[in-house]
């Protein structure tokens, strides 16, 4: 076999880490192309509200809601209630990201600071991310890879369907379940203690 077939058959292992030494691949199938590689949330970098980019791999071990958030619809249950959520468990475990989103409605327009900003107003304290896409071929790969997990797929297809869509992921970065966006945040809390 030469060398450049054995090559383009190891190709893909090697850039999701299956070959690669420990601590070298985690985050490789991260990238636009390669996020159907990943094995976790922690193989995941993403902005954080301030423009910093964040290796997801600092949530191992813990416990984590995904959603993607937005300043105007059922924003005010859904602030309250993740606010809530994560006063009362964050020292038990719980993560929280939350990822503002303008393709619903146009109900996220503002700018990252000004996300930021109104997000102070709910008194956050959990991690806010960069504004993303989170459908079409633009959404981050994060959001691509959570929607086809076996327990992160959606009712009527894959897609997100609005605004405060959550995901529940394990200490191991795994998808355990999706809720909707009608779904309250305090519904997650009866599964949530199951993971803590």
């Amino acid at each position: 076999m030469s060398f450049s077939r054995l090559y383009r058959l190891l190709k893909p292992a090697l850039l999701c880490g299956a070959l690669a030494a420990p601590g070298l691949g985690g985050t490789m199938c991260a990238s636009r192309d390669d996020w159907r590689c990943a094995r976790s949330l922690h193989e995941f970098a993403a902005k954080d509200i301030d423009g910093n980019m964040v290796c997801l791999d600092k949530y191992r071990g813990y416990v984590c809601i995904v959603t993607n958030v937005a300043s105007q619809g059922k924003t005010d249950v859904n602030y309250t209630q993740l606010v809530d959520l994560h006063a009362r468990y964050a020292e038990c475990g719980l993560r929280i990201l939350a990822f503002p989103c303008n393709q619903f409605g146009r109900q996220e327009p503002g700018s990252n600071a000004e996300i930021k900003e109104f997000a102070a107003g709910y008194n956050v304290k959990f991690d806010m991310y960069s504004k993303i896409c989170v459908n079409g071929d633009d959404a981050h790969p994060l959001w691509k890879w959570m929607k086809v997990q076996p327990k992160g797929r959606g009712i009527l297809g894959n897609a997100i369907k609005w605004n405060f869509t959550k995901f529940l992921i394990d200490k191991n970065g795994c998808v355990v379940k999706r809720y909707g966006p009608m779904e309250e945040p305090l519904v997650i809390e009866k599964d949530l203690t199951c993971y803590l």
